[in-house]
């Protein structure tokens, strides 16, 4: 189940698990990464903990503790469905629907390079 539970922090989910807040164990610690005194001083990196299913997360993408608060408690949620539902997840769902145009794209820029390709080696043998 760890490679579903990579797929999570997808935005346009909206049929998720609801968390209660009894089931969140949160605390505040100090980030890590550049920042220098601003990030050594400050207890605004949040570590939230979802018991049931022991899976923890830690958001520090803010100054803020209100704002990495809520991120925390979405990514937390998008887990937690996953962790759930597997691959009748939304989050999931969405994830292979984007790895699928991903490789679309690929595949017909590809076929233009080739098209190109074939293309100036048409001219050249029109110059020749």
């Amino acid at each position: 189940s760890l490679p579903l539970l990579q797929a999570a922090r997808k935005r346009n989910s909206l049929d998720l698990l609801e968390l209660s807040e009894a089931e969140l164990e949160e605390q505040f610690v100090r980030g890590d990464g550049p920042g220098g005194q601003a990030t050594n001083k400050t207890n605004n990196c949040v570590v939230l903990k979802h018991i049931p299913s022991g899976i923890v997360v830690k958001c520090h993408q803010t100054r803020s503790v209100e704002k990495n608060r809520k991120i925390a408690r979405e990514i937390l949620q998008e887990k937690v469905d996953l962790f759930y539902k597997g691959e009748d997840s939304d989050v999931f769902k969405e994830k292979k629907a984007s790895e699928k145009q991903k490789q679309e794209k690929k595949r017909r820029a590809k076929e233009n390079l080739e098209r190109k390709k074939l293309f100036k080696e048409m001219q050249q043998l029109d110059k020749e």
